[in-house]
């Protein structure tokens, strides 16, 4: 049988100041009227039912998502007492499935991600369910890529795997990391490479079989846990499990040292949604091509980006290509150019006991 793996972990620190350590990003309607966590699930319950989706998030998120999704219960969350990283999130996830279906099959995906259209992401997750039920092969879903992008990491193709589906699948020849710009307009018009999407697909008993072969420790502390899912010890075991391992991605912990890596090749449209940025690729624009979500008026005002949460009104006059964003009782005004600084703002705020709170 096959479930869905919803990793809901992240920060999102990028969207500051409507992402706040209380509400990440995937806890955010960005790109419609419903949270991403929400637009996740309902992207495959077509395909995966409820009762087999687990959302795996902090700890002290799990609150706030069955407060905020009336159909989600705690039986369907595994909370993590401290973020670290992919791995060990997945590790949990294939532990707690294997015990009690020995034949479970994973499909991992971004509670932060937008995709389109989903019926074609069903297909290709049919597609991948299929290779990883008959073979111990660990997949991951490969985007062809619409620019030069260099704030992805990329997978080069390498020979094609033979199967008996429809959609292209092949080898994995390597992973590589965020390219410059000049390295990654060689990886567009290649052909031969596609985005790292960072959705997966395999068995529990083959991604723990590779931690085991790539990250014996994390393997010894996953089985450790595993004795004692389900009895009184179980969340001190968990909290000794995410104390112990070391904080890093699946992709540099086990797909870049695996033989058996495999990746499909994915014709859907496909965005982390990784900034204020991203917001104008999706987003319905005005004649001057203002992106405005919430109550705002603009007077000479072009390629801007306005986001107001409150109930007020933001008003713009005479600027263009700016990111301006109003939310509880901070006001963010940035060029985009610059809104990668945000983080710098964040490590500022951290410095100072008094500006800690607007975190």
């Amino acid at each position: 049988m096959f479930y869905g793996i919803i990793l809901a972990g992240g920060r999102g620190e990028r969207f500051w100041p409507l992402s706040r350590a209380d509400r990440p990003k995937q806890f955010l309607k960005l790109t419609s009227d419903k949270t991403m966590l929400e637009e996740t699930i309902e992207r495959v319950l077509p395909l995966i039912p409820l009762e087999r989706i687990r959302i795996v998030t902090a700890q002290s998120m799990s609150a706030f998502i069955t407060d905020s999704i009336p159909y989600i219960s705690d039986d369907f969350i595994l909370g993590e007492p401290q973020g670290k990283n992919t791995c060990a999130a997945i590790g949990l996830a294939a532990v707690h499935l294997l015990k009690s279906d020995p034949k479970a099959v994973m499909v991992v995906l971004s509670a932060d991600h937008l995709i389109r259209p989903p019926e074609r992401l069903l297909e290709i997750i049919k597609s991948g369910v299929a290779i990883a039920s008959n073979s111990d092969c660990l997949i991951t879903i490969g985007i062809v890529p619409t620019r030069a992008e260099t704030g992805y990491g990329y997978i080069k193709l390498g020979e094609p795997f033979k199967h008996e589906g429809d959609g292209p699948v092949y080898h994995v020849a390597a992973f590589t990391e965020k390219p410059r710009a000049v390295v990654a307009h060689e990886y567009y018009y290649s052909g031969k490479y596609l985005w790292n999407a960072g959705m997966f697909i395999w068995s529990a008993e083959s991604i723990l079989a590779a931690i085991r072969n790539c990250q014996p420790e994390l393997a010894g502390l996953l089985e450790e846990y595993s004795g004692n899912i389900g009895t009184a010890r179980e969340a001190e075991a968990r909290r000794h499990l995410y104390t112990q391992a070391v904080p890093i991605s699946i992709d540099f912990a086990v797909l870049e040292k695996a033989q058996n890596v495999l990746t499909i090749k994915a014709d859907i449209m496909w965005d982390d949604v990784g900034g204020w940025n991203a917001l104008s690729r999706y987003r319905q624009t005005d004649s001057d091509n203002n992106v405005i979500i919430g109550d705002a008026v603009t007077l000479d005002t072009y390629e801007t980006t306005i986001y107001n949460k409150d109930e007020g009104l933001v008003a713009c006059l005479g600027i263009s290509d700016m990111v301006v964003v109003r939310s509880d009782n901070i006001t963010l005004v940035a060029h985009k150019t610059k809104t990668a600084g945000i983080k710098e703002i964040l490590a500022r705020l951290e410095e100072d006991e008094k500006t800690r709170k607007y975190l």
